[in-house]
């Protein structure tokens, strides 16, 4: 089972770019689904950011459509989220997500972005 550490969170202005890293440890070679989730300030559920299958599909939410860009760098077993375009709205906690091929969805601890006006 892999674990995930998720690191550049920081506060940035609106308009801002921000990418998201998701160190992996452990084999990588389970994992289906890659992808990153927020959960907004006061909260409770956490919603899909964008995803990426181990086949090479991606998807992202309407709201983060064309500012987000989701990639994988095998050979540093690391996942990013690059965020273009920042509007307060995107300030939350975003979570690494996997679900591999054991039917398991692994989260990472979250990290915080918090975009100012």
């Amino acid at each position: 089972q892999v674990q995930l550490v998720e690191s550049g969170g920081d506060v940035v202005q609106a308009g801002g770019s921000l990418r998201l890293s998701c160190a992996v440890s452990g084999s990588s070679s389970g994992v289906k689904i890659w992808a990153w989730y927020l959960q907004s300030p006061g909260q409770n559920d956490r919603e899909p950011a964008a995803s990426l299958s181990s086949a090479g599909s991606i998807r992202y939410a309407d709201t983060v459509n064309g500012r987000f860009a989701i990639s994988r760098d095998n050979e540093k077993n690391a996942v990013y989220l690059h965020m273009n375009e920042l509007p307060p709205e995107d300030s939350g906690i975003y979570y690494c997500v996997v679900d591999d091929r054991m039917g398991r969805t692994i989260w990472g601890p979250g990290t915080r972005v918090t975009v100012s006006s």
